[in-house]
């Protein structure tokens, strides 16, 4: 970290170097692309006004989103002027400030190099957005209608050329330029000296995500799973030593509007990860309507570094494969925007057939099956060990935020060896009585060496209030337009199940 005071005197200022001074700093990381950035500055202040310089910030900084503090509450710390430059010296910057001007530029002519001179007319430096920290680019300057701006105008002998006539020769910095983002305070107290301030602040470009491996053995559905979480940081800065947390949660963030920048107390606290006998990595606790996981141990993050840690290991997980068929097959393009007397009135609605057997994962996320913890969205990555010994991939989806003792319930593929059909055998439509019957047969085909049960849904769509009149075997009403038969598929072999849904409005 680096702080330091002009070392100019003017009156009624007073203007102070500070010395370089480091600080475990921390981090609050968000699954949706921010981080609060905490670190610990010592400050020696003066009677009436300081200036300080500060230029170890991210390059994704929200200014307004500062926080300048004496975390004792001692004393105030009042900003009373604060000037955040996002504009480090680039060639096309320093060629905005000789505009007007003549410059030298080296020229390679075969074995040799030689000098000529030009006029910059026009440098093609386009200033960023001046909301482009809010998580788009502050270096990268695409707008729209200014593109061609960008292309420099050089005056050589006399004639105009639309780009450099070679590598310019600038003379020494000066003071409008910047080397890297800074902020720039106006600084007063209510009482002076030495202090260690807590400067805070809300940065983009840094994202976080859960992924989770589980594995099943060569025979039998109980899992072994070991998550990990992926910190992502691209905010162009680097955290030596920092004190880690992921927050887990919907946080509402007010996001930018400009062109997607240029394009996702605690009241329990338990140890969720770490060998079984080993040291925990990480920890959970809530707070506010969120769950904050914390890293035991400090890491570094460097800039453009995306980095792994295990959060949660558990063995011996219990879980269901369940067969889902889900027969009706539709065009959502064809249908967008139906309502339900739309679909009553079309008498092909429906009657399309989905060929495909759904393959779910089902498991309770409960204590008494070795989890119980809150798991935050990610994605379930499902492993079957082989009978070489291999692990072999069978299938991924994702996870929302999913609290202790719920059942996580998810889509892995679908079945080659079990297929359904469904027809309609019969549909009756009385506009006048409003009224519509409708009958459909559903086939089921195992083509495994074991038998299988299959859940059949079927969507009761073409009115509110329905009765099924006939059917093959019994169902389970799931919802208010939903039914749902389980039928045992023997090894081989095809069962059938039909019924008639009668419709009234």
């Amino acid at each position: 970290m680096k702080l330091r005071l002009a070392s100019r005197i003017a009156v009624g200022l007073c203007l102070w170097i500070l010395p370089v001074w480091a600080a475990e700093p921390q981090l609050t990381i968000y699954n949706q692309n921010f981080a609060v950035v905490r670190v610990l500055i010592p400050l020696d202040l003066k009677p009436g006004e300081n200036r300080i310089q500060f230029t170890d910030t991210t390059a994704y900084l929200e200014p307004d989103s500062v926080i300048l503090r004496d975390p004792t509450g001692a004393r105030v710390l009042q900003i009373l002027e604060q000037n955040y430059r996002a504009d480090p010296v680039s060639q096309q910057r320093l060629l905005s400030l000789y505009e007007g001007k003549t410059l030298d530029f080296l020229v390679q002519r075969g074995d040799h190099t030689e000098t000529v001179q030009g006029k910059i007319i026009r440098s093609g430096y386009v200033p960023p957005w001046p909301n482009a920290p809010y998580y788009g680019n502050p270096y990268y300057s695409v707008q729209g209608n200014q593109i061609g701006m960008q292309q420099p105008i050089i005056e050589v002998d006399g004639k105009l050329r639309f780009d450099l006539p070679g590598t310019p020769l600038f003379p020494t910095l000066t003071d409008d330029t910047i080397l890297k983002p800074t902020l720039n305070w106006v600084l007063m107290t209510d009482k002076p000296g030495e202090v260690v301030a807590e400067f805070s602040y809300v940065t983009g470009q840094m994202d976080w995500n859960a992924d989770y491996n589980l594995v099943a053995p060569e025979e039998g559905d109980h899992l072994d799973m070991v998550g990990w979480v992926t910190i992502h940081n691209q905010s162009g800065r680097t955290f030596e030593g920092a004190r880690i947390k992921l927050m887990a949660g919907s946080v509402n963030k007010i996001q930018p509007t400009m062109a997607d920048s240029f394009s996702r107390a605690g009241a329990f606290g338990g140890v969720i990860g770490g060998i079984p006998g080993g040291i925990p990595q990480v920890s959970e606790k809530t707070f506010e309507e969120y769950h904050l996981y914390e890293l035991h141990r400090p890491t570094t993050l460097h800039d453009q570094e995306s980095k792994q840690v295990e959060f949660v290991r558990a063995a011996g997980i219990k879980s269901e494969r369940l067969y889902v068929y889900d027969g009706m097959k539709v065009d959502q393009n064809q249908y967008r925007g139906w309502n339900m007397e739309s679909i009553r009135g079309n008498a092909e609605y429906g009657t399309q057939s989905n060929p495909d057997v759904w393959v779910m994962r089902e498991f309770s996320n409960s204590e008494a099956n070795h989890l119980g913890m809150p798991l935050p969205a990610g994605r379930l990555r499902f492993y079957r060990q082989d009978t070489d010994g291999h692990l072999e991939f069978t299938g991924e989806n994702e996870i929302k935020h999913t609290p202790r003792d719920e059942t996580i319930r998810v889509f892995t593929g679908s079945a080659f060896d079990i297929k359904g059909e469904r027809r309609r055998t019969d549909y009756h439509s009385d506009m006048g009585r409003r009224m519509v019957d409708e009958s459909f047969e559903i086939k089921l085909r195992n083509h495994k060496k074991e038998p299988v049960v299959v859940r059949v849904v079927e969507h009761l769509y073409r009115g509110s209030t329905w009765e099924i009149t006939e059917k093959s075997a019994t169902y389970l009403k799931t919802d208010a337009q939903t039914i749902e038969f389980q039928v045992q598929v023997p090894p081989d072999e095809e069962k059938t199940v039909t019924y008639t849904a009668h419709y009234t409005w």
